[in-house]
């Protein structure tokens, strides 16, 4: 059921992402986790040109370390 909601909350950010205004932290981690399929190791709240973005840290399964900036008002990956 939770990979059911997550998959859900990304479609819905990729469909309607005015409607998706002020992404949280945990809708973050599900975009960065569900594009990346890596495990999130941590979320920060950080600026780039001017405009918020949450900073995902994630893990791979060949535990190589990697940086997913998601824009904190779409949801979209930058």
């Amino acid at each position: 059921m939770k990979s059911f909601s997550t998959l859900l909350c990304v479609l819905l950010m990729a469909l309607g992402p005015a409607a998706w205004a002020d992404v949280s932290r945990d809708q973050a981690a599900a975009v960065a986790q569900q594009v990346s399929g890596a495990r999130v190791l941590a979320v920060e709240m950080t600026e780039r040109g001017g405009r918020p973005v949450w900073r995902v840290k994630v893990l791979s399964a060949r535990g190589e370390v990697k940086v997913i900036l998601i824009d904190a008002a779409s949801g979209r990956v930058l």
